[in-house]
């Protein structure tokens, strides 16, 4: 249940007839409703705010009595995914006694008066707030502080004496340390008002704009990557449109999403120009349907956590049942190596997200501790981080979008993929995925590494870093060799696949290739060498990579091993693309600091996984081995996903209403 509280201390407006004749108060209260608040409370005392904080059992609404808003405004605030605790942010310049913010990655890193800010405010307190229910215990102590005259610690010394009531508690909030977001408005209309003239002039605003064309504009994202933005995003608020009229949810959007490009894949795999160019467009139009799912779920504000999950999970396999469907259509036009670049295609593109994600993390670290960027003194890092940043806020210009075009986003991999399989074939496709993310990989990586060592912010060691390396038992009872630091022990760990599969690949005769098998355990125990550092601080400046070399290590030893086995390349590229939908599947839930899926500890670890598939092969049976412990994989995934998306739920559902009929009360 959505608890919201006006709070009309200390604000004047809150009287003011609004041209209905109603109060703005009341008026604000009535949106509130709309907006999906189950219940909506008048307060006037910061004392009574943190006893119904206390007792709220849900989200929290907060605002001031001083706000006029279109209502998608407040629904925005109220159904944001960005994190639980949410807070509007305007660009108006900031009245007397009003709150400022600093802002970074979107999180809120600083709130107080303008001056306390040291002139680096990105906006002004919108007066309204959702907090979430792990925040409430935050939101009643910054309410009790500040009623106290008592600056919480954190908070710039000149929050709690002036100003409306509502700021002096964001700023309170904010002190405490609560993570919070940063709601932005766009093309729709929030003001705060202090006199009857300020009303007029904000209701005036609010009734010039169409509120219902808005909210579809608003459902394209912002900022996307250039081939979106130019190519699906001009079009696809139609589509949304008709989704939404047709009653389609997001997920469904997803499923025929996901059809387009198994039909493609198909298409890519049999072969022949009109197949090619058939499958080509089905492609473009999977992906225009990708980006309209999200539209479709920002326009009818339907957002959960499972429908965030199948969006990621749905994203990976499509492009990766492409791969496939490339590197067989290679392969049946005669090229040998068709399988092995679909391979190469996948474990790459793994790879490289990982990075993404714990670079993601890094940042948002940094942007949580601002005080820790920079200590080093500056240098390369610094200058590095600059320049980002001026790019990035010259949107439109030529270096913008070649910034976001260079990295490889999945819109331009799509297009490189429709484009190149249409004019030229699989073959050419699958060299130009590789050659473009390589390059790619390459380039991101060299400007990461040098910011992440000016940065200087540990990622793991605020984590479960077992749980995000994707140990195994075996690894855990290692012994621990510190000095050398777990991102050396892993880099180092995946040499030795690497070098085995080298090998292997470079050995043509069948006897050559047999010959290696006695290689496999040499490469078993450097890889394994990666364990020793499970149990070490992972708090170096570059330790953010060490989830990605563990991966690398493990799909280059799977891939190695099926060279040496002779396993056919496409059961070896099933095993791979099994294992990414474990990874994937435990990234979604981390980077939402959700706890691991249901039955992780059977997954046996990466080592585990390794070391099972070594012992296949020195007996001869790799394939069988593989397929065995692939199938294995691809069962135990699916029940997680049934456990985590259906039983589970379920089952607390059960749970809720039995407390609810016993006379308990619902958890909300």
């Amino acid at each position: 249940m959505t608890l919201a509280i006006v709070l009309a201390a200390d604000a004047p407006a809150a009287s003011l007839p609004t041209r209905s004749g109603e109060p703005l108060a009341d008026r604000l209260a009535d949106q509130l409703r709309r907006a999906g608040a189950d219940k909506v409370r008048h307060v006037v005392d910061l004392d009574e705010l943190a006893a119904l904080a206390d007792a709220a059992t849900g989200p929290v609404l907060v605002t001031g009595a001083d706000l006029v808003a279109h209502t998608a405004v407040l629904r925005h605030l109220a159904t944001s995914p960005v994190g639980p605790t949410v807070a509007l942010v305007l660009t108006d310049p900031p009245g007397e006694g009003r709150t400022a913010v600093r802002e970074e990655r979107g999180q809120v890193v600083g709130a107080g008066p303008p001056e306390a800010l040291d002139g680096e405010a990105t906006g002004v307190f919108g007066g309204a707030l959702r907090v979430g229910v792990d925040d409430l215990p935050s939101l009643a102590a910054a309410a009790r502080a500040v009623a106290a005259g008592v600056v919480p610690a954190g908070a710039p010394s000149a929050a709690a004496p002036a100003g409306p009531a509502v700021d002096r508690l964001f700023a309170g909030l904010t002190g405490l340390g609560t993570l919070t977001f940063a709601q932005r408005v766009r093309l729709l209309v929030a003001h705060r008002v202090a006199d009857p003239s300020g009303l007029a002039a904000a209701e005036a605003a609010v009734a010039a704009v169409d509120e219902d064309r808005a909210e579809l504009k608003l459902s394209v994202k912002e900022r996307d990557d250039f081939f979106t933005t130019f190519f699906v995003s001009t079009w696809s608020p139609y589509v949304t449109k008709a989704s939404a009229k047709l009653g389609l949810g997001p997920t469904a959007v997803t499923m025929i999403s996901v059809a387009f490009a198994v039909a493609a894949a198909v298409l890519f795999g049999t072969g022949g120009r009109l197949a090619l160019v058939a499958g080509a467009v089905l492609l473009y139009l999977g992906f225009v349907l990708d980006c309209v799912d999200g539209q479709l779920a920002r326009y009818t504000r339907h957002f959960s956590a499972w429908g965030g999950w199948l969006d990621t999970m749905a994203d990976r396999a499509k492009e990766y049942v492409v791969y496939a469907g490339l590197g067989y259509g290679a392969t049946q036009a005669g090229f040998r190596y068709g399988w092995a670049l679909a391979i190469a295609a996948i474990t790459l593109q793994t790879v490289r997200h990982m990075t993404d994600t714990w670079y993601g993390v890094l940042h948002d670290e940094a942007a949580r501790r601002p005080k820790a960027v920079g200590t080093s003194g500056g240098g390369i890092g610094d200058k590095l981080n600059a320049a980002s940043n001026r790019v990035q806020a010259d949107t439109g210009s030529v270096s913008y979008w070649l910034k976001r075009t260079v990295v490889f986003p999945i819109g331009e991999r799509w297009a490189l993929i429709a484009i190149t399989v249409a004019l030229f074939g699989p073959l050419v496709s699958l060299y130009a995925v590789l050659a473009w993310g390589v390059l790619a990989f390459a380039y991101t990586g060299a400007l990461r590494t040098l910011r992440a060592r000016w940065m200087w912010v540990p990622v793991l060691d605020t984590v479960d870093a077992t749980l995000h390396r994707d140990d195994g038992p075996l690894a855990r009872v290692l012994p621990v060799l510190r000095p050398v630091g777990p991102l050396t022990l892993a880099v180092g760990a995946a040499l030795g696949p690497a070098a085995l599969l080298v090998a292997a690949l470079l050995t043509r005769d069948g006897a050559g290739v047999e010959g290696l098998r006695w290689a496999v355990p040499a490469a078993l125990l450097v890889l394994l060498a990666a364990g020793l550092g499970a149990g070490a601080a992972h708090n170096g400046p570059l330790d953010w990579l060490v989830p990605a070399a563990l991966r690398a290590g493990e799909y280059l030893f799977a891939i190695a091993v099926g060279v040496v086995g002779g396993v056919p390349p496409w059961l070896i590229f099933g095993y791979v693309f099994v294992l990414t939908l474990h990874h994937y599947d435990l990234t979604a839930r981390l980077e939402k600091r959700q706890s691991a899926p249901p039955l992780h500890g059977v997954t046996l670890g990466w080592e585990g996984r390794s070391v099972l598939l070594a012992l296949a092969a020195i007996v001869g049976f790799a394939g069988i081995g593989m397929a065995t412990l692939g199938t294995y994989l691809l069962v135990v995934f699916v029940g997680s996903v049934a456990l985590a998306w259906v039983v589970l739920p379920a089952r607390a559902a059960r749970a809720s209403v039995g407390l609810v009929g016993a006379g308990g009360r619902s958890p909300g």
